[in-house]
């Protein structure tokens, strides 16, 4: 399946990451959230934990320490409160 999902991971210091992707799954706190294309739209807080995202044949992890995941026309935007990065 062709990544059908439009991704932005932002935090307060800039964007982290951006892409295509075909699926993310978010730690919500209300439990994890796994999203794909064409979900029903969805606003939610997160909790600390990792958000996974599957772009391609990569599987990228962003520990995050909170913040919100929005999901609307196949774009998720995730506005974390910080983001823990491999050049941190």
């Amino acid at each position: 399946m062709a990544d059908a999902l439009t991704v932005d991971i932002v935090a307060p210091d800039g964007k982290v990451w951006s892409g295509a992707a075909s699926r993310v799954i978010a730690p919500s706190v209300e439990g994890e959230i796994g999203l794909l294309a064409n979900h029903e739209p969805i606003l939610s807080v997160l909790r600390a934990g990792t958000v996974r995202v599957t772009s391609g044949t990569d599987a990228l992890e962003f520990p995050v320490t909170g913040g919100f995941v929005s999901f609307d026309h196949n774009t998720i935007t995730i506005v974390a409160d910080a983001v823990s990065t491999d050049e941190d």
